[in-house]
């Protein structure tokens, strides 16, 4: 039995469906905002977080007809793919997935709670403890300083970095010192978004001699001198923003170590569980990715780490990470596994 098939017959009754836009101000120049999905029914709540960057797009959502009794979470899904998820076509085509999967998993979380089982029994799993690095981009100029004030707070913290052309072979030195380092992510196979960054030989030779231990996440490979820089370094490589199905995985140059999943990529249940599967049955690590949830999608990809990859460098550390100075009071990884209640929640 595939996971997918595991919870693709729970029936689900939609009565209505409530929108709540949430917004947090990370700093003066950018605030997140996301909505949340109530999917209601038979005295039950279902959750989930429409994480998409465009915050305008928060502001007038269409109106989806959803309410019925459905007889199969599968038959909510097909419903769902033949609706106009945006007004208008949206900044990013990949923003239709993240809209998606705020139905979906709020529809999970539905059927779940009105079947009385959580994910984890559904799925005959047993979440386990989270370990968790913390995702940054160092300030320009570029230096160590952040690192060291969570380090001085927490040793045991560690990091998913994005480094820039910024950053130089004394600095590299630095952070190899500390040894906090667990992933380089070099968003070169972004396109299109305010986080892009354009291949670069120089650099990717840099983190990859300089931090040998850390995983080397999405490249840019069709650049021909980036892409012999970092051939000696292969069996590193990992992916994140080309991977929306299993399609996707089957495409990429050479089949991968491990790969960054991210829930939300693949907008819908069956696809992510289909991933899921395929990286079991190859061996491919996998590691769990976040997209600034405020909401209770933090919460979700917590917990699918925990049943799926609860070992590896996830980066999906609590929301509280996001915003602040290091201090008092934050978590410690590994996350422990909070009792499994009923529906798709953490905790």
């Amino acid at each position: 039995m595939t996971t997918y098939e595991r919870v693709q017959g729970l029936p689900v009754a939609v009565d209505s469906l409530e929108l709540e836009r949430r917004e947090l101000v990370v700093s003066s120049d950018f605030t997140r905002v996301t909505t949340v999905v109530r999917l209601r029914g038979s005295g039950e709540e279902g959750l989930g977080e429409d994480v998409t960057y465009t915050a305008s797009v928060h502001d007038t959502p269409p109106a989806l007809e959803l309410a019925g009794r459905w007889e199969s979470l599968e038959a909510f899904s097909r419903h769902l793919e033949g609706l106009p998820l945006f007004a208008a076509p949206p900044e990013q085509a990949v923003y239709v997935n993240y809209r998606r999967w705020a139905y979906e998993s709020a529809a999970l979380d539905l059927a779940l709670r009105q079947a009385g089982l959580s994910l984890a029994e559904a799925l005959g799993r047993e979440p386990r403890p989270v370990r968790f690095v913390v995702s940054m981009r160092l300030p320009e100029p570029p230096t160590a300083e952040p690192l060291r004030l969570w380090v001085e707070r927490d040793p045991g913290l560690r990091f998913k970095l994005d480094p820039t052309s910024a950053w130089d072979e004394e600095l590299v030195a630095e952070l190899a010192r500390m040894g906090a380092v667990d992933t380089v992510d070099l968003k070169g196979a972004y396109r299109g978004t305010p986080v892009d960054n354009p291949a670069s030989a120089e650099l990717y030779q840099l983190v990859a001699e300089g931090l040998p231990q850390a995983w080397i996440e999405d490249p840019d490979l069709d650049d021909p001198a980036a892409a012999a820089a970092l051939e000696p370094h292969r069996g590193r490589i990992t992916w994140d923003a080309p991977i929306h199905s299993v399609a996707d995985i089957d495409a990429l140059p050479y089949p991968p170590r491990t790969l960054n999943i991210k829930p939300s990529r693949f907008g819908s249940v069956r696809a992510l569980f289909a991933a899921y599967d395929l990286c079991a049955e190859r061996g491919i690590g996998m590691y769990g990715g976040g997209q600034f949830e405020i909401a209770p999608g933090r919460g979700q990809i917590q917990y699918l780490a925990s049943l799926f990859h609860p070992d590896t460098p996830n980066d999906v550390a609590p929301s509280d990470f996001n915003v602040g100075a290091p201090r008092a009071g934050l978590a410690r990884s590994p996350l422990p596994a909070p009792p499994a209640g009923p529906g798709f929640r953490w905790g």
